[in-house]
Parts: C-alpha cells; structure tokens; sequence
C-alpha cells in the first residue's frame, strides 16, 4: 500500500511539474511574440523606408560613407549568381568602378517586424553594367535589419535574384 502511494505522489508530482513547465512554455511563446506596440511600429516602419531610400542612392552613387552607415558589421550580401559577401567584400564592390546602376526602383515592397528585426521583401527594376555586361532586369530582393546596442536599425542581410524575363520564356 506503501508503495502506491508513494507511485501515486510521484505520478501527481511529474504532473504539476509538467504543467508548470507547459504554463511557462506558454507564457514565453507569448512574451516572444509580442506585437510591437502601433507607435513605435509606426516610427520604425518609417525609419526602414528611409533607409530603404538611404542604400538605394547609396548603389546609384556608389557612395561609400553612406552605405558604410547603413550595413552591420556582420553584414553578408547573397548576389544573384550565389555569390556570398561580406560587408567588406560588398563595399569593395560598390567601390568597383567595373559596377555602374543608372536606375533601382523598387516596387511592391513588403515590410514585416519581429520585435528588433525587420524583414523588408519587394522587387526592384534595375538598369546598369557590371564588368562590361549588361545587369538591367527585375529583380527578387530581401533585406534584413536589426536594432543595434545603439537603437539604430542595420542592415544584416541582403539578398538579391534576377527574374526570369516572361517574354524570353519558350512557350
């Protein structure tokens, strides 16, 4: 008889503690997916699309101190050949008299928040050379950005991808 009480307590006892861990699971969840509050959304979404403006004329003027300003330390660029770069090897690039843009229109842009992380998606028409060979077309881009020690949003991550031209498609 001993013995089943004692299994007994043991038994209530991995239970309580099983909801007491299912409770604080719960409870973090919902503390990690707070929403930001519409405020300080509403500044962030409008600190984003400036700096979205920022490196867009930072690529068309291949302006150094300005994209300087906007990337991460820990920046890393995927380029549409696959190609991974670091924030210096991005720079170099920019810097590279062989990469020239005349236009970056970016459209259908799509901005989503995770408390100090942004995801900004769109596409961009593009028109320029790089090494001689035309880069003009369409193209897929994300860009990641997170809030620094110092409360300013960075640029972490940028990926690009050429579209297919629906008109050079067989049919």
């Amino acid at each position: 008889m001993m013995d089943r009480l004692a299994t007994s307590s043991t038994t209530i006892s991995h239970r309580v503690a099983l909801a007491v861990i299912l409770g604080l699971a719960m409870c973090a969840a919902t503390v990690l997916h707070a929403r930001m509050p519409r405020a300080e959304k509403h500044e962030s979404r409008r600190e984003i699309n400036h700096i979205e403006e920022a490196w867009r004329m930072a690529v068309l003027k291949a302006d150094m101190v300005a994209m300087n300003s906007l990337l991460a330390d820990d920046f890393m660029a995927i380029t549409p050949d696959g190609t991974l770069l670091t924030r210096e090897q991005t720079l170099a690039r920019l810097h590279d008299v062989a990469a020239h843009f005349t236009l970056i229109q970016d459209y259908d842009r799509k901005l989503r928040f995770y408390r100090t992380t942004a995801l900004v998606t769109s596409r961009a028409q593009v028109s320029g050379s790089y090494a001689g060979g035309d880069i003009s077309g369409d193209y897929l881009c994300t860009r990641v950005y997170v809030r620094d020690a110092h409360d300013a949003w960075k640029i972490v991550s940028f990926e690009t991808r050429l579209l297919p031209n629906p008109y050079l498609q067989p049919r």
